[in-house]
């Protein structure tokens, strides 16, 4: 495969968007209390990989997004006693429980457009996501965090006036 036309890798723990609740004042908010961090740290990846690119203009056309989502481990998953720090052989290999993939996709897309990344994440066509534990393959962090990549699937065209 090509180049990515964008990759950074974000620090901080993936939080997912999606459900809203509502307050006894009719008022709506996140439910996800870790939502607005993890889009504030996207977004700041994302305008710290595209600053010093001086022509970098926001995608308009049809992209293919990758992100692999590094999850730390619950505590449960380690052994007690001279067997802390060590993962029980019992605990699972792949984080199949919360966050949702797609919520997780759905705050990282809306961060890529706020930071200018994707002129508006309509244009993602092709997505493949992933959700790993810390270090446990090729593309996963030594810590909470994300891999985000951007193919164009097209050739970019000029930017309309």
């Amino acid at each position: 495969m090509t180049k990515p036309a964008f990759e950074t890798t974000v620090h901080g723990t993936p939080g997912p968007q999606g459900s809203k609740t509502v307050n006894a004042a009719g008022a709506m908010y996140e439910s996800s209390a870790k939502v607005k961090p993890w889009r504030e740290a996207v977004k700041s990846a994302a305008l710290d990989t595209v600053a010093y690119d001086e022509t970098w203009q926001p995608i308009r056309d049809a992209v293919r997004l990758e992100v692999v989502f590094t999850l730390p481990r619950p505590k449960h998953h380690f052994g007690t006693g001279r067997n802390a720090g060590f993962v029980k052989p019992s605990a699972p290999e792949y984080p199949t429980g919360k966050p949702d993939t797609d919520k997780l996709l759905r705050s990282t897309q809306d961060a890529l457009k706020d930071a200018g990344v994707l002129l508006d994440d309509s244009v993602i066509t092709d997505t493949v996501a992933a959700k790993r534990y810390v270090l446990t393959t090729a593309d996963t962090l030594s810590h909470p965090g994300a891999i985000v990549r951007v193919w164009r699937l097209t050739q970019p065209k000029e930017p309309q006036p």
